[in-house]
């Protein structure tokens, strides 16, 4: 494959990303100012708090990329940005930068999908990765499972249907007094609890549906929060947070699991926050028969630039370049870019 070097953009939540990336796989630097801190007196992302902080911080973070891959802006090949999905005002901030230092570099500018490059996030620190493989892309706000059929070309096989797992994390940790952000707190909670203290019901939508529901999973909790709260009695969290955990994970790996073998792929794959669980890890491991799975460090499972880097190369190589009317979109279907 041809060699590039991509600048990867990163605004789409609460992380102001920047990252420098040689042939889509190669992680020259990658440089993240998180917001959680920030957030977390809300219990969630304040969409305009965090527009204002990609402001302050887009500068200094693509500085910091270029500076720590030891390279300037005449060495890259191309700007790759995420453009979608994701909250319309932080997009923004990101498109916007990108569309200035394409214009400016005459460099080409590559959009880039958010899920997609979560998806890609698994080339980083897998060379051996290739498509086709199934992957579940589970975080804040998404869940889906996809066909990777080649590095630019997917196809949704499921998806929520209502709430995403991150999303019903972070609720679930709320009511249990631990605070934002609620996938890795409840995951550390978890471990000192009984996985099968209560049964909290699961959806199914058929054998032959991949959809997810976690709407139902994250009211029954509160639900039965509630009563026992009524009735003055007393509970574990950690119990709570454990059997939570477990229905969730057991759907997430199930569905994954069958779309690979439905549609004959012999390798699988996670991305997105929700990705980083260690319950979802060690039930994918217990799970997967022949499959090879793959999963990226936490470091790239959370929103980062180095994802958008390698989704970019991509991009580039297929020649899926944005001219200058390129404009944040809050939704967008995989399939599309």
């Amino acid at each position: 494959m041809a060699t590039a070097l991509i600048l990867g953009i990163e605004s789409s939540c609460d992380e102001t990303a920047a990252a420098v990336v040689e042939n889509g796989r190669n992680v020259l630097s990658n440089v993240i100012s998180t917001q959680i801190k920030i957030h977390q007196k809300y219990g969630g992302v304040v969409p305009e708090i965090a527009s204002r902080k990609h402001l302050e911080a887009v500068s200094t973070v693509i500085e910091e990329a270029l500076g720590e891959a030891n390279v300037t802006f005449g060495d890259l090949d191309a700007i790759a940005v995420t453009y979608a999905p994701g909250l319309v005002g932080a997009l923004l901030v990101g498109v916007s930068s990108a569309k200035a230092l394409a214009y400016s570099l005459n460099k080409p500018l590559v959009g880039v999908h958010h899920i997609r490059a979560h998806i890609c996030a698994n080339y980083i620190e897998h060379k051996d990765l290739e498509p086709p493989f199934v992957c579940l892309v589970a975080s804040g706000g998404h869940s889906h499972i996809i066909l990777a059929e080649d590095y630019t070309k997917y196809k949704i096989l499921g998806q929520t249907r209502d709430d995403a797992a991150g999303e019903a994390f972070d609720k679930v940790a709320r009511v249990l007094g631990l605070g934002y952000p609620g996938g890795p707190k409840i995951d550390k909670e978890a471990k000192n609890g009984n996985p099968d203290f209560a049964a909290f019901k699961q959806v199914s939508f058929g054998k032959d549906s991949f959809d997810f529901s976690f709407s139902g999973i994250k009211t029954g909790v509160i639900n039965y929060l509630h009563n026992l709260e009524q009735k003055g009695e007393t509970y574990n969290r950690a119990d709570i947070a454990a059997s939570f955990q477990k229905s969730v994970v057991e759907v997430l790996a199930k569905n994954l699991i069958g779309a690979a073998k439905k549609y004959g792929v012999d390798k699988i794959a996670i991305a997105g926050g929700v990705a980083a669980n260690s319950a979802l890890r060690a039930e994918l491991e217990k799970r997967k028969d022949n499959l090879k799975l793959y999963y990226p460090s936490p470091i790239f499972c959370t929103d980062n630039a180095a994802m958008v880097g390698c989704c970019g190369y991509y991009e580039f190589l297929n020649g899926n370049f944005k001219d200058l009317t390129l404009n944040a979109i809050p939704y967008l279907n995989v399939e599309q870019n």
